[in-house]
């Protein structure tokens, strides 16, 4: 999920706005703005557009200390955090690897749900405090149409991060109740493989739950706590096919650590790659190696030692016309600005290399000699012969993020 934009970092953690994220946030306004009209006819156009902005805004700020408090945590726990991003349902912690342990994991997640449940607290306090005790206690509905637009906007946010912590206390992994079961679990079989299978199904069970509910819903039957309607039944069977798809990936990221811990690099790595020279024109090496294979990237060699990888995006980049007079040393990425891996380190931290900068292939360099190139189609192919394949366990290319 690296699309969107950058909003700078935040304790080291860089925090980002999907594209999907403007969709809700646009749709929680709107519906803001139809409830805070009816709710308050009196209100101007402008002060209920202002108003339903305004707490919509702060609704996603709550989202974001919610993730930011899993994270903080998670770096005190050794977990490493790379970003935070809102998007269509709410907001990610890009945790890098798995919580080294039941407590790490349990205090990773509370912290999350605890964050949001005093947010709600606090904003409901406030609220209340700027209520006159006397007019609620004569006309409690007089009370609430009579309270300002800033009242109106912390008495929501209280509600609706109260909402938030028991929605993501539900046991349906990955939401956050989902990963408090597996620690549950995990503590208690010393597996987190199994743990994680486990919490999974339960997870799967939970978003088929919230589908059938949200169908249900569509055809004009009251859910309880959800009620009933098109939209909404509509959003709950999208949330629960979201919470069945992170479920089985959640799953099937353990699955892929466990097969690669332990498995060097140079096990699995593309031994004895096509390589160029730097000095071959670029028209040549189009004929000569892009059209006689179908490799994507080459690395640019000096004897046996690696200068620089060419790929087709670089090709691509260069207008055919210039490609007579220009040479791969022109076009190519120089080893300075390459990210590389030793023939002896694990191939799962290798993958998370590849999976984290959204590449296609890692050059393998020892002592400044280019050893091999491990591509994500390698890991793919060394995944599909281990025996795990036969219980179905072994994700496919989707779940590695391959392309090519």
């Amino acid at each position: 999920m690296r699309g969107g934009l950058s909003l700078g970092h935040v304790f080291g953690i860089e925090i980002r706005i999907d594209w999907s994220w403007l969709f809700i946030f646009l749709l929680i306004a709107w519906n803001l703005s139809a409830s805070f009209s009816q709710l308050n006819p009196d209100w101007s156009m402008g002060v209920v557009l202002v108003t339903a902005i305004s707490a919509a805004l702060l609704f996603f700020v709550s989202v974001l200390l919610h993730e930011l408090a899993h994270s903080l945590m998670a770096i005190e726990q050794g977990v490493p955090v790379r970003s935070i991003t809102l998007f269509l349902f709410g907001g990610v912690s890009n945790i890098q690897s798995e919580p080294p342990s039941p407590k790490a994991e349990f205090w990773i997640t509370i912290v999350g749900p605890v964050t949001s449940f005093v947010l709600g607290i606090i904003f409901l306090l406030i609220a209340n405090a700027s209520i006159s005790v006397g007019d609620a206690a004569q006309d409690i509905n007089a009370a609430i149409e009579n309270i300002s637009p800033l009242t109106t906007v912390v008495l929501w946010l209280g509600s609706i991060n109260i909402v938030l912590a028991l929605f993501n206390l539900i046991p349906g992994f990955p939401l956050d109740g989902g990963r408090l079961l597996r620690a549950s679990l995990w503590g208690i079989t010393d597996d987190l493989r199994k743990a994680t299978r486990w919490a999974s199904w339960v997870g799967q069970g939970v978003a088929w739950l919230l589908i059938i509910s949200g169908i249900a819903m569509i055809f004009g039957i009251q859910v309880p706590f959800f009620g009933t309607g098109f939209i909404g039944g509509l959003w709950l069977a999208f949330i629960g096919w979201f919470l069945n798809s992170a479920a089985i990936a959640s799953y099937q990221r353990v699955v892929i650590k466990d097969l690669l811990e332990d498995v060097p690099v140079k096990d699995v790595m593309r031994q004895n790659p096509p390589t160029v020279t730097p000095e071959i024109p670029v028209e040549s090496f189009v004929h000569e190696y892009v059209m006689q294979s179908d490799d994507y990237a080459f690395p640019v060699v000096d004897g046996e030692s690696l200068v620089g990888l060419v790929t087709l995006t670089d090709v691509r980049a260069v207008d055919r016309e210039n490609w007579p007079r220009l040479t791969v040393t022109d076009i190519m990425t120089p080893l300075n600005e390459l990210v590389t891996t030793h023939p002896d380190d694990e191939t799962e931290a290798a993958l998370r290399t590849l999976m984290e900068h959204e590449f296609r292939q890692l050059p393998v360099v020892s002592n400044g000699l280019l050893r091999g190139l491990l591509r994500r189609r390698d890991v793919m192919k060394w995944l599909q012969l281990q025996s795990d394949i036969r219980d179905g366990s072994i994700p496919g290319r989707r779940a590695l993020g391959q392309s090519a």
